[in-house]
């Protein structure tokens, strides 16, 4: 069914996180369009869930929103690095924890569209404390919310990422299985 084939792609940006690339894509009816791509190394993130059914968010800058966001910790794939060893490294830089248990809920892509980002996404229990290691340029606020509380700060509004939203909302559909 898949009646689409990309032609070319010329990159147009290198960027510190994301190169930006236009494509030739050969369409169903064989005309070619042009569209944009961005090119995402990938990534991992985790839901870690304490032994009294806390998550361990972080309060992070987020410049497409320009604000802070309350989320779940996450981070892009080194080159040549596997998600499991991303999201470890990850949750130790961010907030300090390792976990005894990891495991993968599903992978999502975020923005399909235009993005070739494939982030995988783990449930962490088994908490141990440790020490953070933030980024240079990484300024985080770690909290921990009860996870029916984090559910109502989706319902809210309050948490707006959609990482977040998908794994506390899979692990709230799970949880009583």
């Amino acid at each position: 069914m898949n009646n689409y084939k990309k032609k070319s792609e010329r990159c147009k940006c290198k960027g510190n996180l994301l190169d930006y690339y236009d494509c030739d894509v050969e369409i169903p009816d064989g005309s070619v369009a042009q569209w944009d791509l961005l090119k995402h190394p990938g990534g991992a993130a985790a839901l870690p869930i304490d032994d009294e059914e806390n998550a361990i968010l972080v309060r992070q800058y987020r410049l497409g929103v320009d604000r802070e966001l309350l989320e779940i910790p996450a981070g892009k794939a080194e080159p040549g690095e596997d998600h499991l060893t991303t999201i470890r490294r990850e949750m130790e830089e961010e907030i300090g924890y390792v976990a005894d248990d990891i495991s993968l809920m599903f992978e999502v892509a975020p923005v399909p569209a235009y993005s070739s980002e494939v982030t995988s996404i783990y449930l962490a229990k088994g908490l141990k404390k440790t020490e953070t290691n933030p980024d240079e340029d990484e300024f985080l606020q770690i909290e921990k919310h009860y996870i029916d509380d984090v559910i109502n700060l989706i319902n809210s509004g309050e948490i707006i990422d959609g990482k977040t939203i998908a794994a506390v909302m899979t692990y709230a559909a799970n949880r009583s299985v």
